[in-house]
């Protein structure tokens, strides 16, 4: 029998006594559930089962017993997992569990964008009854920045609506193997799409990618649509490219700071919709990502890990220390 491990479960859609819950104590391991105090709550566990909890290297280095944390998702910008890695700790990520999610909420975005379907609503429910024209999907040019799992559930759903797709990646060309995407880079997508969809990791290199000079190569008629990380995008910059003119809007479902701020550039933009992060929280999304995620903590209080994001800088951090 594996030994018992006491478990924090901080992602916000999981509770005692459901599925997850039951599963971690099946298997002989005690769980707890926040307090509102991370550092006070992590004292003491071994295992985390994480939503987007700010597990920075103050934290994990106060958290003395802890050998291992998965994100109940696929992006992990809020662990240092180099400092995870100096402790001992391993951090798992799920790659892939919410995709279909994504890919389904990025169409609605699409759709609702070029259809002005929040224009419309809100313009009802304040006593009037909008009529602009749309644009039909049929026929443009989505561009997908990144071409992770979710990337790659976009493009049979973009082209059964009759869309051509380009993408911009650092996949290796080898497994660039989607004959429907013409692959090119991030200037040129930017210049020939009339949509462009974020699903890139936020990483130093992606942070405030999309810029003043990225929105001044994009059509005037083009539209942004996130469902990535907030800051990839430079908020000002886009608040004032939609302001002036030089692309038509954007549907983010994330932003740098979340909840979004009263003082946002983002607010009252008209063409600027923010949604609330909901991308990947479906019913079936959520299942699979605490039912999928609690087999990864147990395997990795084992020993086992199958999706560890930093197991290549804990090898060779013990490899420094066997010198």
């Amino acid at each position: 029998m594996s030994e018992v491990a006491r478990i924090l479960i901080t992602t916000d859609y999981l509770r005692p006594g459901d599925e997850v819950d039951d599963l971690l104590r099946s298997r002989g391991h005690e769980t707890r559930y926040p307090s509102g105090d991370l550092v006070a709550d992590l004292a003491g566990v071994e295992g985390a089962l994480v939503g987007h909890d700010p597990l920075t290297a103050e934290v994990l280095a106060s958290a003395d017993r802890l050998r291992a944390v998965v994100r109940t998702g696929v992006g992990y910008d809020a662990i240092d997992v180099e400092a995870a890695a100096r402790v001992g700790i391993t951090v798992s990520n799920l790659p892939g569990i919410n995709a279909n999610a994504v890919a389904e909420y990025t169409m609605g975005l699409l759709l609702a964008s070029s259809r002005r379907l929040v224009e419309s609503a809100t313009g009802v429910a304040s006593g009037g009854w909008p009529r602009g024209d749309g644009r039909e999907l049929r026929g443009s040019t989505l561009g997908l920045i990144g071409y992770g799992a979710a990337a790659r559930a976009v493009v049979p759903l973009a082209r059964a609506f009759g869309m051509s797709l380009l993408c911009t990646t650092g996949v290796p060309a080898a497994e660039r193997t989607d004959a429907d995407v013409e692959f090119m880079e991030l200037p040129a997508l930017l210049a020939y799409a009339d949509f462009v969809s974020v699903h890139t990791a936020l990483t130093p290199r992606t942070r405030g990618m999309l810029d003043a000079d990225a929105f001044a190569l994009m059509k005037p008629g083009a539209v942004l649509v996130n469902t990535a990380r907030g800051a990839i995008v430079d908020e000002r910059a886009l608040a004032a490219a939609v302001r002036e003119g030089r692309i038509a809007g954007a549907a983010l479902d994330v932003v740098a700071e979340e909840p979004l701020p009263a003082d946002s550039p983002l607010r009252d933009v008209p063409g600027i919709v923010v949604h609330s992060h909901l991308a990947g929280q479906t019913a079936e999304a959520r299942r699979a990502a605490g039912i999928e995620g609690a087999e990864e903590l147990i395997a990795a209080l084992a020993g086992r890990p199958k999706h560890a994001v930093n197991a290549h800088l804990i090898d060779l951090l013990e490899e420094k220390r066997n010198q």
